[in-house]
């Protein structure tokens, strides 16, 4: 097998270098980029999106901004070309182009003028939309994005918000109506702080450390040759997007017409200054502060999981050493019949043992005499998971579906710890664009080895023979469903020209990642589970005749049991959970940075999804159902459904998003990821329940 793990060493390394880039991955504290005084800083514009809606436009598309003028800005960097960007930059609407802003190290410029771009009334509805609907524009120098920074409400600390808004509205004062303003001025602060190590303290090189953008509506009017206004503070006129707001503040545009076209004048002001209390290697900081403030209530999440995981964990505790223990024990002392244990005569006062129906450990029963002189045995009723021990382990219906489900959880197991691991060393972080779709892409196609494996041994064990055909259908069971969700929805993308559409050559990209590098490493791991190990073994025989299940509780049936129980994870994760909502659909940015509460959170989560699904499984068994396979699948991911329904409530009290394209990505991304989650979590349940029914059905044949 070493040809074997050689050749997926070198798939592994080829994955990493195509998914990402040199430009767009650093670790804080390494790779470290300083400027002498003068030297040349690239500004890149990035997008603009909205609380208000999923789309999300390339800012150098805009029809009312700046076309670029092709000139050189820094070595190697030209107005209007494209950034190199990795796959997950690509798959999160990222269009980073370089921009005309002619930025210095250290160098001051008061006041410079860009240019004057004349729209007509398609760009004026265009300007008009990305006011009403609160754009905020990400504009980017030195990998850091552009921010508007703030206070704390006691003043002792400064944080960031990402973007800038790209206007403001307002009514008129006389008639009532809307009136939409655009900023067309902006002043860029840039801070930096010495290099370090000798380049900045002999050679005087500088790093950055801050990139501040704050954004103002200036009027045409008032303004010299060159197109600059007279004075950039204390301007209480903006400039409104309306026809014949216009002056022509330059040349670019003579024979413009006021009545039809809209010309809009930009500035620019970029100021230097020094941050000695932030170096490079915490610049990010400033991004997160308001994080550190929730710290209090990541630690209350902490808490909550661990009181709830102590409770259940206490409970199972009780059915392992003391129910189970005390059923087995009874099982010892008297050969099991069909429904029946013998009890014999052990003297002449002998107190009785009695089995409930849960299968729950007997009480003595000191009132109930045995005649001494009498050989006869005396012979109890007894119920319980005792009784189906040769049913237990009879393979289920559809488990030819079963196994390809258990393994793409297992392969989605494997990609969110990788994920988790990486981001809590540090490896990926918000220095590195994309990183964490990019390398999740990576993690899940080379887990599809192991996808592979569980679902050949457990399709073997269901005494599947075409194991073929389960290696398809796990390689495309949830790859192609999310592919077709992504392909229809980009359908939709498409047709409003957002930068959130994927483009053609990535679509096709995705699909040869998927047949080319995922299907045969999911054939690999087939072959080797199915071929080389085999089936899992079972520590009691399946009996021919299936034996009759008695009804059942309510409580004991699977959907009124699945969700009852998918409420004590869904408790685990609750508050964790509305910090990554946050991140997601209302901080556009998505720089969730809290990795180690969420890791401790993850944990407790796989430990209490494994209790609750080991309780409801005993319970299950106690009652002489033995159709627990999938019931504890659904037990396991049962959770998933009350994330969805958290999603339908925060969608309708808590965001603001309109019309029926977003609303339809939002729901659509939700599901997915829902169904992701629940794949994994019922795969950890599944897992579980197996174990545990092997235990202690194993402990019985040892006895």
């Amino acid at each position: 097998m070493a040809p074997d793990f050689r050749i997926l060493n070198t798939l592994v390394a080829t994955l990493l270098a195509l998914l990402t880039t040199a430009h767009a991955f650093y670790i804080p504290g390494w790779s470290i980029k300083s400027y002498f005084d003068g030297e040349k800083i690239p500004l890149f514009v990035n997008k603009v999106y909205s609380d208000h809606t999923q789309l999300q436009y390339a800012f150098a598309e805009l029809p009312f901004v700046c076309p670029p003028s092709g000139k050189i800005r820094a070595p190697g960097f030209t107005s209007g070309s494209n950034r190199a960007l990795n796959l997950g930059e690509v798959l999160r609407g990222d269009r980073i182009v370089v921009s005309d802003y002619d930025l210095e190290m250290n160098r001051d410029d008061k006041l410079h003028y860009l240019c004057s771009q004349t729209i007509d009334e398609a760009g004026l509805n265009k300007a008009q939309e990305v006011v009403k609907d609160g754009y905020v524009a990400e504009w980017i120098v030195d990998n850091l994005p552009g921010a508007t920074s703030f206070v704390t409400v006691d003043k002792s600390r400064k944080y960031y918000a990402t973007g800038f808004k790209m206007g403001h509205a307002d009514t008129h004062p006389v008639t009532g109506q809307p009136r939409y303003f655009i900023n067309n001025h902006f002043t860029l602060v840039i801070r930096w702080h010495r290099a370090p190590g000798i380049e900045g303290q002999y050679g005087g090189k500088k790093v950055v450390v801050g990139f501040e953008v704050y954004a103002k509506s200036i009027e045409a009017e008032n303004r010299d040759a060159q197109g600059l206004p007279n004075s950039t503070e204390g301007v209480h006129d903006g400039f409104e997007l309306s026809f014949g707001n216009s002056v022509n503040a330059s040349s670019e545009a003579p024979d413009a017409d006021p009545a039809t076209t809209l010309t809009i004048p930009y500035t620019y002001s970029v100021y230097y200054r020094e941050e000695e209390r932030i170096d490079w290697g915490n610049r990010w900081d400033l991004y997160f502060v308001n994080q550190d403030d929730n710290s209090r209530t990541h630690w209350l999440a902490i808490v909550n999981s661990l009181i709830i995981s102590g409770f259940l964990t206490a409970v199972v505790a009780v059915i392992l050493t003391r129910t189970i223990r005390g059923d087995i024990k009874g099982y010892m002392e008297a050969p099991l019949e069909e429904g029946k244990m013998a009890s014999k005569r052990r003297g002449t006062r002998s107190p009785r043992k009695s089995m409930d129906k849960g299968g729950l450990l007997g009480e003595c029963d000191a009132s109930a005499d045995l005649d001494p002189t009498s050989d006869d045995e005396m012979v109890e009723d007894v119920t319980g998971w005792k009784l189906v021990h040769a049913d237990v382990f009879r393979t289920p219906a559809f488990g030819f579906i079963l196994a390809p489900v258990v393994g793409s959880g297992m392969q989605l197991l494997l990609m969110s710890v990788g994920l988790i691991a990486l981001s809590c060393f540090g490896v990926l972080n918000p220095s590195f664009r994309g990183g964490y779709v990019s390398v999740g892409i990576t993690l899940f196609v080379v887990a599809g080895l192991f996808s592979g494996y569980f679902s050949a041994r457990v399709y073997k064990t269901f005494g599947g023979q075409t194991w073929q055909k389960n290696t398809i259908i796990t390689a495309t069971l949830f790859p192609g469903l999310g592919f077709a969700t992504i392909f229809v929805l980009n359908l939709f993308v498409w047709a409003q020209a957002s930068s959130t559409a994927i483009p053609i050559g990535t679509l096709l990209g995705l699909v040869a990642l998927w047949l080319l590098v995922q299907v045969p490493l999911v054939y690999t791991g087939s072959w080797f589970g199915f071929v080389k190990v085999g089936s899992y073994t079972h520590p009691i025989k399946t009996s021919t005749i299936p034996r009759q299940i008695p009804p059942q509780n309510t409580l004991i049936r699977s959907i009124g049991t699945g969700l009852v129980a998918g409420l004590v994870p869904f408790a685990v994760i609750f508050v964790e959970l509305m910090f990554v909502f946050e991140s997601l659909w209302q901080d556009k940015s998505g720089y969730y940075y809290v990795f180690g509460f969420l890791a401790v959170v993850a944990a407790v989560l796989i430990a209490v999804t494994m209790e609750v699904t080991i309780v409801c499984v005993y319970l299950q068994l106690c009652a002489e159902n033995y159709h627990w396979w999938w019931q504890s699948f659904f037990v396991g991911g049962s959770s998933a459904v009350w994330v969805f329904a958290y999603s339908v409530y925060y969608f309708h009290h808590v965001l603001h998003i309109q019309g029926f394209v977003s609303s339809l990505l939002f729901f659509a991304y939700s599901f997915m990821a829902c169904l992701m989650y629940g794949l994994l979590t019922g795969t950890v349940g599944f897992l579980a329940a197996y174990a545990f029914v092997r235990r202690i059905y194993g402990a019985i044949k040892a006895d």
